[in-house]
């Protein structure tokens, strides 16, 4: 069951992916950055959550253009990928 907050439903989404890299580096995002997000900020984030993993991914590593509409500081963010922690 999803959270009602919008935050919470975010988190809930970011790391709730289907596959494990995913979970970490988009939920890892979340965690790291979500932080004094604003209205904008959350719009942007729960659009990239309805794209596909396989994209979301590509766009970060570099492998894809990002495409305009994610383009911008919170993507740039997002591409440094310094946030993903894994856990041994």
């Amino acid at each position: 069951m999803e959270p009602a907050n919008p935050l919470g439903r975010l988190k809930f989404r970011a790391w709730h992916r289907g596959t494990r890299e995913a979970d970490y580096m988009i939920g890892c995002f979340f965690d790291a950055h979500h932080h004094g997000w604003d209205a904008d900020s959350m719009a942007w984030f729960e659009a990239l959550l309805d794209e596909d993993d396989v994209d979301i991914m590509a766009w970060a590593l570099g492998t894809q253009p990002v495409p305009e509409r994610y383009a911008g500081a919170l993507m740039d963010a997002f591409r440094k990928l310094d946030f993903v922690e894994i856990p041994r």
